[in-house]
């Protein structure tokens, strides 16, 4: 309707255009013709104004108000489409050329070629007026602030706090089967086999003792050759399982504090319902029941325990792996903290720690890092009742050593199947 509206109309301004520029056909036409004509131009233009509502897709009134249109009349051009932020400033009004995927939350709205009725008297090809109000706008159009320029923490320090994002997640699991444990194991993305070899062996127990066990793997981002193959096995692996939590950091070594406080960020958000946590490395064994059994005496709050290390010495020899800088840490020995290879909190202790990371620099070494943060809550890491349940240094194979303890890292060629396999075999241990 609009169209056939526009059409008649330019046809009406050229046939006034062509009869002024003949003054003699001009003064041809009687005053009764002139006037049925006056009607008629009249009347269209009545239709375009009162209808504005009902005829324009994407009618906004703020539009209309933020730019004092109401006193304009808008002849509607479908090929000048342009797309404004609902959330952006007057000053700063997105045009054409903008890509919108670089704005997901923004609105659409018609945009309108402004035209003042005052000024009807004052014919102007609508050329002319397309032209004036594209430099309008783009007068009032202001670039988008340039982003802040990225400034690392240095070698010794991590991106953290940081608003990480899941993109693999369970959130309905824990309250789902509400576990009284939960065990989390950080792992590269790459590392199938050591995913596997956990869930078949003492990841894949639950119940035990009749407390419900939950088995989560922790990852972040793998970059490089093969990442889309990988997180495309990775994403199927996830459907297969449902026990993968994937949070977009980049999986690297020096990353493992990012990692960490990724898992406390989950655990509180989707599993604080639960009694206990365990992070615990995936070269690991852990005799569950022994564990569950430590846990039912254990208190409920304000609890972490594992191989609990004291006086640590700071390392100031550059060369080393855990080098630590003065400037960074002036003090010549660490707090308490719990050795990373496994150690046990109670689920009210992430949300503390989450909180307590933004008043402790984010330092690479992850356990120390928690053991720094546990002393600005003044609570002390907790030894466990038995010094032989957490083992840095291999412990040899046997179903009577590992039935006295709870976890110990393995050799690195040990057939941690066969071995598993061997210890839930019936009989005595010893």
């Amino acid at each position: 309707m609009l169209k056939s509206i526009f059409a008649k109309k330019q046809q009406w301004e050229a046939m006034v255009c062509e009869e002024l520029t003949d003054g003699r056909r001009a003064c041809s036409w009687s005053r009764r013709r002139c006037f049925f004509f006056i009607l008629v131009l009249g009347a269209v233009l009545f239709v375009c104004n009162v209808d504005i509502k009902e005829m324009v897709p994407g009618y906004n009134q703020k539009w209309l108000t933020r730019y004092n249109a109401t006193k304009w009349w808008p002849p509607f051009r479908e090929q000048e489409q342009n797309a404004f932020s609902p959330n952006v400033t007057d000053s700063s009004i997105s045009t054409v050329e903008t890509s919108t995927s670089a704005f997901p939350h923004t609105e659409t709205i018609m945009s309108t070629n402004l035209k003042d009725t005052t000024q009807t008297s004052h014919q102007t090809t609508d050329a002319s007026l397309l032209t004036t109000n594209a430099s309008l706008l783009v007068q009032q159009t202001t670039a988008p602030p340039s982003p802040v320029p990225y400034k690392s923490p240095g070698p010794y320090l991590v991106e953290y706090p940081y608003d990480y994002h899941f993109i693999i997640n369970e959130p309905q699991k824990c309250e789902q089967q509400k576990p009284f444990l939960v065990l989390m194991v950080p792992v590269a993305p790459h590392n199938r086999k050591h995913r596997d070899i956990v869930r078949s062996t003492w990841g894949g127990e639950s119940p035990v003792l009749d407390k419900v066990v939950m088995l989560f793997f922790l990852l972040g981002l793998h970059t490089g050759e093969g990442a889309e193959q990988l997180q495309d096995q990775l994403l199927q692996e996830s459907k297969e399982h449902q026990d993968l939590i994937q949070s977009d950091f980049l999986d690297c070594y020096k990353n493992l504090t990012i990692k960490t406080m990724v898992m406390l960020e989950w655990l509180d958000f989707h599993c604080s319902s639960a009694s206990y946590a365990m992070k615990i490395d995936s070269d690991m064994f852990l005799n569950v029941p022994n564990l569950i059994n430590m846990l039912l005496n254990a208190p409920k709050t304000n609890y972490m325990t594992g191989l609990v290390a004291r006086g640590g010495a700071v390392l100031r020899d550059k060369s080393h792996k855990w080098y630590v800088p003065v400037e960074l840490y002036p003090h010549p020995q660490y707090p308490r903290y719990a050795l990373g290879l496994g150690y046990v909190l109670s689920l009210d202790l992430p949300k503390k720690l989450v909180e307590a990371s933004r008043h402790v620099k984010p330092l690479y070494i992850e356990d120390v890092y928690l053991g720094l943060c546990m002393q600005h809550l003044g609570i002390p890491p907790t030894d466990p009742p038995n010094w032989g349940y957490f083992n840095v240094f291999p412990v040899g194979y046997s179903r009577c050593a590992y039935s006295r303890l709870i976890a110990t890292t393995t050799h690195e060629n040990s057939d941690r199947l066969s071995n598993w396999k061997d210890f839930k075999k019936p009989g005595p241990y010893c």
